[in-house]
């Protein structure tokens, strides 16, 4: 057994470390964009030595990539939660409070919205990779919540289902990217208006489906 150091042992260390350089790494990438961000400065903000850096991430591209995934679970458990609990009700009930806590989660801390929205695309094919797993995610929620209102289609109608749900996701993530550009990230007024652009837009293409099927 390794020794136990502030009442923790090897792997709660290293899990420490690596929250501490990925806190670091939100902070740096946000501020000045992740090809002005070297891993040294991200060790001295985290306060952890560059050996350690290496012992939890192979590059500065995997400590991004690690840093979109913990953006996407944080975000997969605040919607399954909030699915789970709402379970039941109509989908006009249901959506808009769904919508309106994925963009709280996604925008109310304005160092995830610029390094989600404003610089992940580009940096590379691992990354680029990340972002298409994430909203792969995000479509599947949204078709298992249409399951729950329409029921299980056929597989030609949950082939299109699908295709929409890629769709709408990816429509959903430009308007926050489009909204980003201009916006006062600490206006709620502004917070309010993307939300209802949101809403909107969800119900135009749910909608859609609803009457083609």
């Amino acid at each position: 057994m390794g020794r136990v150091i502030r009442g923790l042992d090897a792997d709660q260390r290293r899990a420490e470390r690596r929250e501490q350089l990925l806190d670091a790494a939100l902070d740096l990438f946000s501020k000045q964009g992740y090809p002005n961000t070297s891993i040294e400065q991200i060790c001295t903000t985290a306060y952890v030595g560059t050996k350690s850096f290496y012992e939890v991430f192979d590059s500065r591209e995997a400590c991004y990539v690690a840093l979109l995934k913990r953006t996407s679970e944080r975000l997969e458990d605040t919607m399954t939660r909030l699915a789970t609990t709402h379970a039941g009700g109509s989908e006009r009930e249901v959506a808009p409070g769904l919508l309106s806590a994925f963009a709280h989660a996604l925008v109310d801390d304005p160092r995830i919205a610029r390094v989600t929205f404003g610089q992940a695309g580009g940096i590379s094919p691992t990354v680029e990779r990340q972002r298409r797993t994430n909203r792969r995610w995000a479509a599947g929620f949204l078709e298992q919540l249409w399951d729950a209102y329409d029921g299980q289609p056929s597989e030609l109608d949950r082939r299109t289902r699908h295709g929409v749900a890629i769709g709408l996701v990816g429509g959903l993530f430009d308007l926050i990217s489009d909204w980003l550009l201009d916006a006062d990230l600490y206006n709620r007024r502004q917070l309010e208006d993307l939300i209802d652009d949101l809403t909107t837009f969800y119900i135009t293409v749910r909608r859609g489906l609803v009457t083609e099927h």
